[in-house]
């Protein structure tokens, strides 16, 4: 995946600002199974939070790459024990990132 410019990092944390986490890390880690929740969840929001929960043996930063590496997603921010993550869906995307090689289009304002 393609690095994120700063403007699109601050977009996409913009927009993750109200979302709740929808996947937590556990004491049990990063398994495969938590791995293909956070891939389901990128393919059906491209934008999410994951809570990296005290209990786990992970550090939050290290939790975060290995989670972003594996699913092939955007490591946006670590906030606390939260990680936001974008992964740009391959047919139908939803986000449209400001700046250069950003599809022409939709800017996620509404329409005039």
């Amino acid at each position: 995946m393609t690095p994120l410019t700063g403007k699109q990092r601050r977009h996409l944390r913009a927009l993750g600002h109200d979302l709740a986490p929808v996947v937590r890390v556990g004491k049990g880690g990063i398994t495969d199974g938590l791995i293909a929740a956070v891939s389901q969840a990128l393919e059906d929001h491209e934008l999410i939070k994951v809570k990296v929960l005290e209990e786990s043996s992970q550090d939050r930063k290290e939790a975060a790459g290995q989670i972003a590496e594996r699913c092939d997603a955007c490591e946006v921010q670590v906030l606390g024990r939260n990680v936001l993550l974008y992964r740009r869906h391959p047919k139908e995307p939803k986000i449209v990132l400001p700046g250069k090689g950003a599809p022409s289009g939709n800017d996620n304002s509404p329409a005039p």
